[in-house]
């Protein structure tokens, strides 16, 4: 290969830019309206426009980036994670098209990437797992059927997908329905499909995975475990390797089982098999990750590996740099540093990045794809970075760990941040005690520490800018530099007077119900004109690939201020309740 075409945005982008250049390729990036000055777009070799804002208009748009390809002569894709990197139909269009996939084949993806068929040819070489469904349910009520059967809780799952989107939880018979249709809903936006299937949850269990790669010369080999159990709504905030805490039976039959898995698919490429453990030790398949994981970086600072190199080795018909399991060298922990408010309990927070201080010095890795000025758009997902920290062992990682999250100053937005510096002091997951957590930990366990010691991030109003910038435009869907008086920009869009209308703050009501978020209005729950009771939940809305609900403040007849579909900004009134 010569041009890769990064099919995907953010820090994943930026991590695979620098990858081919360490390999000797260019790299051509793509990129949504709102990406146009993001930092991928900017180091990239080529850039282009794909001309849209919404996922399924841009990033998940096949057609589009294979036009890019041709376009901008490239001959390899690698998808990154999420958005198309999981997806049987893009890899074979790109095959289609003549280029290099970077990735396991359409059939591996079709095999692993449903989870119901994973679950198969898990159940075929051996490797534990819980009871759920054969295939895919078609309706709440099957959902409904197989808790009645197994009891509760049970976890309603994307079958086409991961990274915790399309994923819900059932502890109560009366939110089955609902969550299922949710699911269905995250799944459709993350992925393009909706279909879901049910399993029993194991509670309070750990989230342990397994990295796998292989190439087309025979050789599968496990580079080593990760514990990725800190996760809040499904979704993993701080990763470690080796996974710490377990025991070297447990690893060995980690290892077997993921081995074997992939074997028995005939896997080639980068993957990740996941399995939980329980509290009393046991273990459950739980899903494969046919792509690139976000926490691959403590992988790579643990053993000396580049995982995108030995990607690119393996698409271009390379062996693998190694034959073996490495042993590890040392402990490594990484920090997803997402814009979410902590104390409104991991709400996101949309907007610009006014500074960006990252820390340094021995140990400190940071994979970023923001920096200051940059703007993290709401139609996305939250992560703007990863801080990934290594030590000789897990106790000078976790000291070292505590100098870089002082060290780190982000400001324009709220981040997860105070969360990061919180956990690090308390014993269920330093260990002193033992290692106490789970993938629900944050939700149950760490709650109340979060709510007296982490406040909500005050709102930051925008400011006017005056200053003189670089902006950026596009020629033939191309993306090319351009210097440009701010002044100009705002006056070129404000009309035929020449003023700049000032932003109109919303009038301050009580009885007004305030957008809890910068997102999209997906769907209002009640009708015009009816009564609600305080507590209820009133309208779902979406931002960042997460559903939030919105929920009445008071009782009362509602009045409805916002049309479902629009987008609000943070504290915009939605409805009037009075």
């Amino acid at each position: 290969m010569k041009k890769v075409l990064i099919a995907n945005r953010g820090e994943i982008a930026v991590r695979i830019i620098r990858a081919c250049a360490d390999y000797g390729v260019k790299s051509v990036a793509v990129y949504a309206d709102a990406d146009i000055d993001a930092l991928h777009s900017r180091m990239a070799d080529e850039a282009y426009g794909l001309q849209g804002e919404r996922p399924a208009d841009t990033y998940l748009n096949i057609a589009k980036l294979l036009d890019v390809a041709r376009k901008s002569g490239a001959d390899a894709v690698h998808p990154g994670y999420g958005f198309l990197s999981e997806s049987e139909a893009f890899a074979q269009a790109v095959l289609d098209a003549g280029l290099i996939w970077i990735g396991p084949s359409p059939a591996t993806i079709a095999k692993l990437g449903d989870k119901v068929e994973a679950r198969k040819i898990a159940l075929k070489v051996g490797a534990p797992l819980v009871a759920g469904t054969p295939d895919p349910v078609k309706e709440a009520g099957e959902v409904l059927a197989f808790a009645e059967q197994h009891g509760l809780p049970i976890i309603i799952k994307a079958a086409f997908g991961g990274g915790g989107r399309g994923m819900k939880i059932a502890w109560r018979m009366d939110e089955v329905e609902e969550l299922y249709h949710s699911a269905v809903r995250e799944a459709v936006t993350a992925f393009g499909r909706g279909e879901c299937f049910v399993e029993q949850f194991l509670n309070h269990p750990r989230h342990i995975e397994a990295q796998v790669i292989a190439d087309t010369h025979g050789n599968v080999v496990v580079v080593g475990t990760r514990d990725c159990s800190l996760q809040r709504r499904n979704q993993k905030l701080v990763e470690e390797a080796p996974a710490p805490f377990i025991s070297e039976t447990q690893r060995e039959s980690l290892h077997k089982a993921a081995r074997d898995i992939c074997a028995a698919a005939g896997y080639v490429g980068a993957g990740t098999v996941e399995f939980l453990l329980s509290a009393k030790g046991v273990i459950s398949f739980l899903e494969v990750n046919t792509r690139l994981q976000v926490e691959h970086p403590v992988t790579e600072q643990t053993t000396g590996i580049d995982l995108v190199i030995e990607q690119l080795r393996v698409a271009d018909g390379l062996p693998l740099s190694f034959t073996e399991t490495p042993a590890p060298l040392g402990h490594s922990i990484e920090f997803r540093i997402n814009a979410e408010d902590v104390g409104r309990g991991f709400l996101p927070t949309p907007g610009p990045v006014k500074r960006f201080d990252a820390p340094s010095g021995p140990g400190v890795r940071l994979d970023s794809g923001v920096a200051a000025g940059s703007v993290v758009p709401g139609s996305f997902d939250s992560l703007m970075a990863k801080l990934i920290i290594t030590g000789a062992t897990r106790e000078q990682a976790l000291a070292r760990a505590r100098r870089a999250l002082a060290e780190f100053h982000i400001e324009g937005l709220a981040t997860v941040l105070p969360f990061h510096r919180a956990v690090l002091d308390h014993p269920d997951f330093i260990g002193t005690e033992g290692f106490k957590v789970h993938t629900r930990w944050i939700e149950t366990d760490f709650a109340e520490t979060l709510a007296a010691t982490i406040k909500a991030a005050p709102r930051i109003e925008p400011q006017e800018d005056t200053s003189l910038l670089r902006t950026t435009i596009e020629v033939d869907g191309r993306r090319v530099k351009l210097g440009l008086p701010s002044v100009l920009l705002a006056l070129s869009t404000a009309g035929a007077s020449g003023t700049v209308p000032a932003p109109q703050e919303p009038e301050e009501d009580e009885a007004h119900v305030p957008s809890p978020i910068s997102g999209n209005l997906y769907q209002w729950k009640v009708e015009e004109g009816t009564t609600v009771e305080e507590g209820q939940t009133i309208a779902v809305m979406e931002a960042m690939k997460m559903e939030v609900q919105v929920f009445a403040h008071r009782s009362g007849k509602i009045t409805l201020l916002a049309i479902a579909g629009t987008a609000q900004t943070l504290g915009a009134p939605l409805a009037r309740i009075g």
